[in-house]
């Protein structure tokens, strides 16, 4: 049993280091928030090939390696989440890229899973995912599931695992959906206790294992070992977790600076410029986005969820006075980027009579990355097909120049890049 003034202690010491996963992923990662969406979409298309037969047997380029890309992109607490997922041929594991049987029940039980609403559903599909054995499959999908059902399935990974044994004296198995299991009802009555403290998002109490089963967060269950054989390897942990957040900040500069000069451009150009909904208090030196930018979405006569999305794109411009959309831009520092197509389809699928130009916006080092997924099947078959990029050196480069001399839209293409 928990000791109640010793665990709000640490919950405490979780919540107040900076360096916290609570504060760099749960309660500050704006990327957690977007990848809800992008991972629920690729979900649908993972079901959706399995159910057409085209989802092919391998994970490399299949819409499941999106889901995991996406996943593994939401900060350390995430990392390798997706190595459960590679086709491993000597050990034929995971069973559903050649096993057409076990690989139509995956797909089913995913499509059970985004159809569920309460928690006895849930429990059922996995009960039978469980009961089918199939090999190499374990409770590494629980890291899809937590970003369909936040509030009702925890993710789960070794440092999660080890940090829930410490902290209640367990002995949790990696790989068994019955530990799994009972590790969740644990969590849920914790999490319900202390929910005042934490969340009812699960990603806080399973950020909170994440860090004491990492050996980032002391406790009285780990403090003899911190202090007597893992004293160097924490205290290396500590720094390459420090020098990730500042990796982090810099990344994040980088892409305030970016949605600055788009938003200084646009203005330059006659347009009404709006940014990402979360990022609207945001500023670049002194200049705060909302003394630049439209206060609000203007009304687009799309569904509600499809105006959430929108809402979320890092830029738009708008023809002056109107609701009619010129370009959308999605800055790609550190996120997704196939969050950010996803976005950008969404709108033009939802707007087609507009001719908007989309565009994803990248340093140099992501300019592959973005090639390789512009030129996917997926992305080709739909309106994100057009999207061109630029890249962050010639915006900053040529942004004051373009101000200038530039008359509308088209001076874009002086520095956007197609995929061909």
């Amino acid at each position: 049993m928990l000791d109640r003034v010793r665990f709000e202690g640490v919950v405490q010491r979780y919540k107040l280091d900076p360096d916290s996963v609570y504060n760099t992923w749960f309660v500050n990662g704006d990327d957690r928030l977007k990848a809800f969406r992008a991972i629920r979409r690729g979900v649908e298309q993972v079901v959706a090939e399995i159910r057409g037969g085209t989802f092919g047997n391998d994970f490399r380029n299949s819409p499941l390696e999106l889901v995991l890309n996406s996943i593994t992109e939401q900060k350390q607490v995430f990392e390798g989440a997706a190595h459960a997922f590679y086709w491993k041929p000597k050990l034929r594991i995971p069973d559903i890229y050649e096993h057409e049987a076990n690989k139509a029940f995956f797909g089913q039980f995913l499509e059970g899973c985004l159809h569920a609403s309460k928690e006895d559903q849930l429990l059922r599909e996995i009960a039978k995912l469980s009961a089918r054995e199939i090999k190499g499959l374990g409770p590494a999908v629980a890291n899809i599931l937590y970003f369909l059902h936040p509030t009702i399935l925890p993710p789960s990974n070794t440092a999660m695992l080890n940090g829930f044994n410490r902290l209640f004296g367990d002995r949790k198995k990696l790989g068994s959906w019955t530990s799994y299991l009972e590790m969740r009802d644990v969590i849920l009555s914790v999490n319900q206790d202390y929910r005042s403290a934490l969340s009812k998002d699960l990603g806080a109490i399973s950020g909170l294992l994440f860090e004491i089963g990492a050996d980032k967060l002391v406790i009285d269950q780990n403090a003899d070992l911190v202090l007597a054989t893992e004293k160097k390897r924490v205290e290396a942990a500590q720094k390459k977790r420090h020098q990730q957040v500042i990796d982090e900040v810099r990344r994040q500069k980088e892409h305030t600076k970016m949605q600055f000069l788009l938003i200084k451009l646009g203005k330059s150009l006659g347009y009404d410029v709006i940014v990402a909904a979360n990022d609207r208090g945001k500023a670049f030196g002194d200049d705060r986005f909302s003394l630049h930018c439209l206060g609000s979405l203007p009304a687009l006569n799309v569904r509600e969820d499809v105006a959430a999305t929108i809402n979320l794109i890092d830029v738009l411009w708008f023809e002056r006075g109107t609701n009619r959309v010129a370009c959308a831009f999605e800055v790609e520092r550190s996120t997704s980027i196939y969050s950010g197509l996803l976005r950008l389809a969404d709108l033009s699928l939802a707007l087609p009579d507009q001719a908007i130009k989309v565009f994803l916006v990248a340093p140099e080092d992501r300019e592959r990355e973005v090639l390789a997924q512009l030129r996917r099947p997926s992305v080709l078959a739909s309106n994100a097909g057009t999207t061109a990029y630029i890249l962050f050196s010639d915006l900053d480069k040529h942004c004051d120049s373009m101000c200038r001399f530039g008359c509308g839209r088209e001076v874009l293409e002086k520095i956007a890049k197609a995929t061909s």
